[in-house]
């Protein structure tokens, strides 16, 4: 079937598009899939910005596979480092609030880092719920990385092929409506698209001003890890 330029003797495509970007958003609700979507958003949208400025789409994704193995090589350089500076932390911190707290006759359930440990546990009921709980959030956490990787690399294949009908030049009718239907598809998707690279565009640049006033302050004041603080600073920034 043949769709005449200039003629629109049908407004299915355009509804039809519609549908599989609602479709699409609710069942990535439904199905738990809200982390690679995300990721598949966030991934697309580095890659746009790496190619507006290389202007090459190869050295772009390139450029990107570098920027994710700096990311994840960050992201465990400062968990190691949040673990390892946890218990100084609390210890730091947790005489500071039971004053805080004494002077305000609030009893807390802990003194130090180890009874605060200790009073997580308690609140959890049992030794074994804890452990159940640490083994579930450790297979999430497995699931979003393998969903993450999986998000990345179709980010990767839309940004390398754009459209969903890469072969179109090939079909004997050029405008056919499986190729008219693409196209609404690919237009909905592409505004979609563009509403999240707005939103998260002012939200990097936010996040960017509240980091290096914290940094200044941080600095200034010289408070104990203040490169582990600057980066959480980041990253919740980036939580609309």
């Amino acid at each position: 079937m043949e769709v005449k330029s200039g003629e629109r003797p049908m407004i299915t495509p355009t509804r039809l598009s519609y549908g599989v970007l609602a479709v699409t958003i609710i069942l990535a609700g439904l199905l738990h899939l809200g982390v690679p979507l995300l990721v598949v958003l966030f991934s697309y949208f580095a890659l746009r910005q790496l190619y507006f400025v290389t202007k090459r789409k190869w050295l772009a994704l390139i450029l990107f596979g570098i920027v994710v193995a700096g990311i994840a090589a960050a992201a465990v350089y400062f968990t190691r480092a949040a673990i390892l500076a946890l218990p100084d932390v609390a210890d730091t911190s947790i005489p500071s609030a039971s004053a805080w707290a004494q002077k305000r006759q609030i009893e807390l359930p802990f003194t130090d880092f180890e009874s605060l440990r200790q009073a997580v546990v308690n609140t959890l009921g049992q030794e074994a719920q804890y452990l159940r709980n640490v083994a579930n959030f450790a297979k999430s956490t497995a699931t979003v990385i393998v969903f993450s990787i999986l998000g990345i690399v179709a980010a990767g294949s839309l940004f390398y092929k754009t459209g969903l009908d890469p072969y179109r030049g090939t079909h004997r009718v050029k405008n056919n409506l499986y190729s008219v239907c693409c196209n609404e598809v690919s237009t909905r998707f592409r505004d979609f698209y563009r509403s999240f690279a707005t939103v998260m565009g002012a939200q990097i640049t936010i996040s960017l001003i509240n980091t290096l006033l914290t940094s200044i302050f941080l600095l200034a004041v010289r408070l104990p890890h203040a490169p582990l603080l600057i980066a959480i600073t980041f990253l919740c920034g980036l939580v609309p």
